[in-house]
């Protein structure tokens, strides 16, 4: 209030604006004393001898204090933008008002309005453009891959290759263990069908041997060479079925229910040997595969304990702590008991095709060989070592969730 005083008692003071030293130039400031019986009013030079109208007698809700803002005629019949604001303190009671060409303002708020258009029309643009190459030069990655698949469905590539961003490279390494995968299956059943058929030539050679000779025991032969045909066509078939099983995706067992239900059952088998079974399996250990190729591999090697088993079968599975360098996770489980055991050549020729060790024991000898295969066809293996118990520990890593 000290420079409303001084406006008062000294004259006008400068002003830092020209235009408010022109006369009518539209900007104009006007100070009114209202506590005396006749009101003092100071003004810019620019008003010329002319009066602000106030705003006060159109507001009359507003509070003292406030601040009121709108539109009134000014000299001239211009319209202008107001400002008001009384002020009420010890000294007195006065009303400050600015007022300015309202046309200018309107111009300035419309000339602002457009450079924000064009602010935002330009950044727009750029957003658009940006997103554009974003996607462009984003999903590259994506076309690069679907060229790969592209190559791979034309034969002129057998994998996925070259460098990919980290969020892609996942996709095209599931996919080439894919395909793989599919390619091992593949594989596999040729395989399988290669030594089906070199498998039944010997049974055939000595079927038309026998005939062509005129051999009167034809028919025992005859009977025998099939039933031999018939356990290789089984086991051929068992080991199709499971690489095709092997090869399929999305599967998943629970390890411990197949476990418990084939112990229930070997209990059952072997009753009258009083044989104890004990599993150490932990709950939620998946096996990534078909429940029927985790009853076939375990039950297996639970078959060949419990022939040579004295008193005592131990089944311990566990997750290994840490997944492969390709980031598949494995699990182990192992069957002990407390038999008479295999020395290391014994072990090694117990996983052979066929290879019977004692012809004492029941069986076709093909019973290793077969989780042998299922392992290996699911990426796993079978191991094969002196059980603390004394007799022969089977060990078999198999992928898990």
């Amino acid at each position: 209030m000290a420079s409303a005083r001084d406006e008062l008692e000294g004259g006008a003071l400068p002003v830092i604006d020209p235009q408010f030293e022109l006369a009518f130039s539209g900007w104009y400031w006007q100070i009114t004393r209202l506590d005396l019986p006749h009101p003092e009013i100071r003004t810019s030079r620019s008003l010329f001898a002319t009066q602000l109208p106030s705003l006060a007698d159109a507001d009359s809700t507003s509070a003292r204090g406030a601040v009121r803002s709108g539109y009134v005629v000014g000299p001239g019949d211009r319209p202008l933008r107001m400002i008001e604001r009384e002020i009420d303190d010890e000294e007195g009671r006065y009303l400050i008002q600015v007022a300015a060409n309202a046309d200018v303002i309107q111009t300035q708020i419309e000339r602002f309005e457009y450079a924000l258009a064009a602010t935002f029309l330009v950044l727009a643009v750029a957003l658009l453009g940006s997103t554009a190459l974003a996607v462009r030069f984003g999903l590259r990655p994506l076309r690069v891959l679907q060229e790969g698949l592209a190559a791979i469905r034309r034969s002129e590539a057998e994998r996925i290759s070259g460098d990919f961003p980290q969020d892609v490279a996942p996709l095209a390494g599931e996919v080439n263990l894919l395909l793989e995968s599919n390619r091992a299956v593949v594989e596999r059943a040729r395989t399988q069908v290669g030594n089906l058929a070199h498998a039944l030539k010997t049974p055939l050679s000595v079927i038309v041997n026998e005939a062509d000779s005129g051999s009167p025991r034809l028919a025992d032969k005859v009977r025998e060479q099939a039933g031999v045909m018939r356990r290789q066509v089984s086991f051929y078939l068992d080991r199709a079925r499971a690489a095709a099983r092997a090869g399929a995706a999305g599967s998943a067992t629970e390890v411990k229910p197949v476990v418990e239900q084939l112990i229930r059952t070997f209990e059952k088998i072997y009753r009258d040997r009083g044989i104890a079974f004990v599993v150490e399996a932990p709950d939620g250990l998946r096996f990534r595969g078909e429940s029927q190729d985790l009853t076939d591999l375990i039950g297996n090697l639970l078959d060949n304990a419990g022939k040579w088993a004295r008193t005592r079968i131990v089944v311990h599975a566990e997750p290994e702590p840490s997944a492969e360098a390709s980031g598949r996770p494995y699990f182990t489980a192992s069957i002990d008991d407390d038999g008479p055991g295999l020395d290391e050549n014994e072990r090694s020729a117990a996983l052979e095709r066929g290879r019977r060790l004692d012809e004492s024991r029941p069986g076709s000898g093909l019973g290793l060989s077969i989780v042998v295969d299922v392992a290996a066809a699911y990426g796993g293996a079978l191991r094969l070592e002196q059980s603390p118990l004394g007799g022969l520990r089977a060990t078999l890593r198999l992928p898990r969730l």
